[in-house]
């Protein structure tokens, strides 16, 4: 039995791996594990192992992270899989082939940098990063598509209302998921707007991660929670995975969040803001912002409608629901060469290049 480890760095990358995990179980042969680094907050370590345990993963702790780090290459893992490089060379065996799946597709800069001699085998979503990732001297790529949407092709008919009624909805209103993105965020301007909109629309916002978990973010969860009710949804904090709500929702709206290429599975409309609130030093020094962003990437983005003012949410949502079709045919083309394919089947393709490897 090859083993199998699952180095999660936070919480919020656990989606990407669970088609990964359920492809593993579903082949066969394989003992599956999952661990987190201790320099991670307790509160987000305490929720991944809950998370990985209700999956049936064994959870790998420690005293320390050296006795962590220790603790994993001792046990010389056939696989070890990750979102981001980390502290990778740490916890691998000379024998193990190391995956990353990275964690975001979205439009940080952060996607070129992440990268290590280590990695044998990096999943790659798209056949234009696959590209640039080569043309910038990585070898060690496979076109599989984005693990994380492969449930996304298999939604069940009732998915929607059971899960609308879990949350307290109305299935007969139409539903908008919020999703930013924690920095640069919509999110200060957007909230106050959503009250408003949740008069005629379920409103679901699922905040990202740091938004609960780092202390530097922490503002945009309390401010949240002060206007969640009625019908304002806030996903508490240990709900981590925001896949379950693109299923049920008519219609998102993100940032430059990684949501807004998630989403296009879907071919449903996606409303982009272009407001956000950026720190004192990258509104003095905007060029230092510009750096950390994919500015190319962003300008291929054609498949977004767009909101230029928070006071305008509501008319410019309901307009699109009353035009839902509208953008069709581009969101069709941009899946196409974001996501790459959306069978389902993006956890087969990266575990067949796994298995060719260990053979």
């Amino acid at each position: 039995m090859k083993s199998i480890l699952f180095e999660t760095h936070h919480l919020y990358y656990v989606p990407n791996f669970l088609p990964i995990i359920q492809e593993f179980r579903r082949r066969g042969g394989y003992s599956l594990s999952a661990s987190i680094p201790l320099t991670i907050n307790a509160q987000e370590r305490r929720q991944l192992k809950e998370a990985v345990e209700m999956e049936q993963l064994e959870f790998i702790n420690a005293d320390s992270e050296s006795e962590r780090q220790a603790k994993l290459r001792q046990r010389q893992f056939a696989v070890v899989i990750v979102g981001i490089p980390g502290m990778l060379e740490r916890v691998v065996s000379p024998e193990t082939v190391a995956v990353m799946v990275y964690h975001g597709i979205g439009l940080k800069e952060s996607y070129y940098r992440d990268a290590s001699p280590r990695i044998n085998i990096r999943a790659v979503e798209s056949q234009p990063r696959f590209q640039e990732l080569r043309r910038r001297g990585e070898s060690n790529l496979i076109l599989t598509g984005y693990t994380k949407i492969d449930p996304l092709s298999e939604i069940k008919p009732r998915q929607r209302e059971t899960h609308l009624q879990a949350l307290g909805l109305p299935k007969s209103r139409p539903t908008v998921l919020y999703a930013p993105t924690f920095y640069p965020s919509s999110v200060e301007k957007m909230l106050p707007h959503l009250p408003r909109l949740a008069e005629s629309a379920n409103v679901i916002i699922k905040l990202h991660g740091f938004s609960w978990s780092q202390r530097r973010y922490s503002h945009q969860s309390k401010a949240a929670q002060e206007v969640a009710g009625g019908g304002v949804c806030l996903i508490p904090r240990e709900d981590y995975d925001i896949v379950p709500f693109y299923a049920v929702a008519d219609l998102l709206i993100s940032d430059i969040s990684s949501t807004l290429f998630e989403y296009l599975a879907l071919n449903r409309p996606i409303l982009q803001t272009t407001f956000n609130s950026p720190r004192l030093k990258h509104r003095i020094f905007k060029s230092r912002l510009r750096r950390r962003l994919d500015v190319e990437r962003s300008e291929e983005i054609d498949f977004t409608h767009r909101l230029d003012r928070p006071d305008n949410l509501s008319a410019v949502v309901h307009d699109i629901l009353r035009n839902s079709d509208e953008m069709s045919p581009q969101r069709h083309l941009a899946a196409k060469r974001f996501l790459f394919r959306t069978d389902g089947k993006a956890s087969a393709r990266l575990v067949d290049a796994i298995e060719e490897k260990l053979d």
